[in-house]
């Protein structure tokens, strides 16, 4: 059966290994079921509801994946767009946070529709690779910075904006162990390190007094706390109130998780040996449409949008080359939701350095960037930079497809295939004239 439905042979691999690959992926990014509730936990969500539609959103979405289009790519709520669903909509633009998920549903509708009518391809093209390098690094100072300021290593300071925390508090002295823990554990090559290191730094920080073990009610039954309270009316704007500003939130959802799954894809499946002789993806559709439904079911049960993992490259790497990778990690996320509600007992000493340690890593995408090209530097600066210093993902793509469309023109190198990159950058001046009357 699992033959029938994978293609084991064809690709190469047996069920042993795949099966061993979906564990060494779950392993790799299970810390998604304590950091993901911390964070959409500020932006007034229930800490246990959150956790248990991670793992339920990580399950369904890993399912898909696997059984439609057959790729040992990994789904769950993705980081970046959750620190944006909190600090930038929710408590910045004082959305509320069941609105937000109707943004969530719909951006995750309208990517399926995109993808369904050929538009999504358009989209892709017309973007430059740079920018997904950029925009995947500046999400990864944006992460980074919010596990530092949660760590208390950074703290505000009148005179300069932040300033260095005193180390030697508790919650600060305690994220810096774990910060060399993890960090220990990856250059040990260790599986699993970043989960492991969150646990021993929770245990540590119980065991000493810095934090203390209070975990609420264990039950399922907590998800009914977020499971359907999305407002999709609301998203919609029939309720008045937010006007185009829950437009440009869907439109960043939605161009954010496009980026994410692109720049993923091509990693995992060059590693993986996946893609044909042109260098396309196959099956890539099926790909978008699993990831799709998957934000789509995840916003109904409570959570951000849910992308592909980079993570899954730690499967491939095992020897996953199929759905049945997927599969796997799937049905272990949904045996984790059995005790997810417990990790409102990890404190935040414990999650910051796992948020620090995974933007290091986002930033790596710049090595993507030509920075010999002021054409394509200058704008990849731009988006960077603009993302966590103005805590907006939305500025950075503006800033950045803004200038490498104006730089494009003033260096006379504009086609008429560029047209649609140009109607984008036209709409992010739209958006700057609006902010400013605003």
């Amino acid at each position: 059966m699992l033959e029938r439905i994978f293609g084991l042979s064809g690709h190469g691999t047996t069920a042993r290994t795949e099966v061993f690959a979906g564990f060494t992926t779950f392993l790799t990014m299970a810390y998604i079921v304590v950091v993901n509730p911390t964070i959409l936990g500020e932006a007034g969500l229930p800490v246990a509801a959150v956790a248990a539609a991670t793992c339920l959103a990580a399950g369904f979405g890993s399912l898909l994946m696997g059984f439609i289009a057959n790729y040992p790519l990994a789904l769950a709520p993705g980081m970046g767009l959750n620190a944006y669903f909190t600090y930038t909509v929710v408590k910045a633009m004082g959305v509320p946070w069941e609105t937000a998920l109707g943004c969530v549903f719909l951006s995750g509708a309208a990517f399926l529709v995109l993808t369904l009518v050929g538009v999504r391809q358009m989209i892709v093209a017309a973007i430059p690779r740079s920018l997904f390098a950029a925009v995947a690094a500046g999400v990864g100072l944006f992460i980074a910075f919010i596990g530092l300021r949660d760590a208390g290593i950074i703290v505000p300071n009148p005179a300069t904006a932040v300033g260095l925390g005193d180390l030697t508090q508790p919650t600060a002295a305690l994220s810096v162990l774990g910060l060399l823990l993890i960090g220990a554990l990856q250059v040990w090559r260790v599986k699993g390190a970043m989960l492991i290191g969150i646990l021993v730094t929770a245990a540590a920080g119980w065991a000493l007094g810095l934090a203390h073990l209070t975990p609420g009610g264990y039950s399922l039954t907590a998800i009914s706390a977020t499971a359907f309270k999305l407002d999709i009316p609301g998203a919609l704007n029939l309720k008045g109130g937010f006007g185009a500003t829950l437009l440009e939130i869907i439109f960043v959802f939605l161009f954010v998780d496009l980026f994410d799954n692109v720049g993923t894809l091509v990693a995992v499946t060059k590693r993986a040996g996946l893609v044909d002789e042109a260098g396309a993806i196959p099956r890539l559709n099926r790909i978008l449409i699993a990831d799709s439904m998957a934000t789509m079911a995840g916003a109904l049960a409570g959570t951000s949008t849910v992308t592909s993992y980079i993570e899954s490259a730690s499967g491939v790497a095992a020897g996953g080359r199929t759905g049945l990778t997927s599969v796997t990690v799937g049905v272990l996320f949904l045996v984790t939701l059995l005790f997810a509600p417990l990790v409102q007992a990890i404190p935040s000493a414990a999650t910051a350095p796992a948020l620090i340690l995974v933007g290091s890593m986002m930033v790596g995408a710049l090595t993507e960037v030509d920075w010999a090209d002021p054409g394509v530097a200058i704008p990849a600066f731009l988006t960077m930079v603009t993302i966590p210093l103005s805590y907006s993902i939305a500025n950075g793509l503006a800033f950045g497809i803004t200038s490498f469309a104006a730089l494009k023109l003033l260096r006379g190198q504009a086609q008429r295939s560029d047209w649609l990159l140009f109607v984008l950058a036209a709409l992010f001046v739209l958006r700057f004239v609006y902010l400013a009357k605003g």
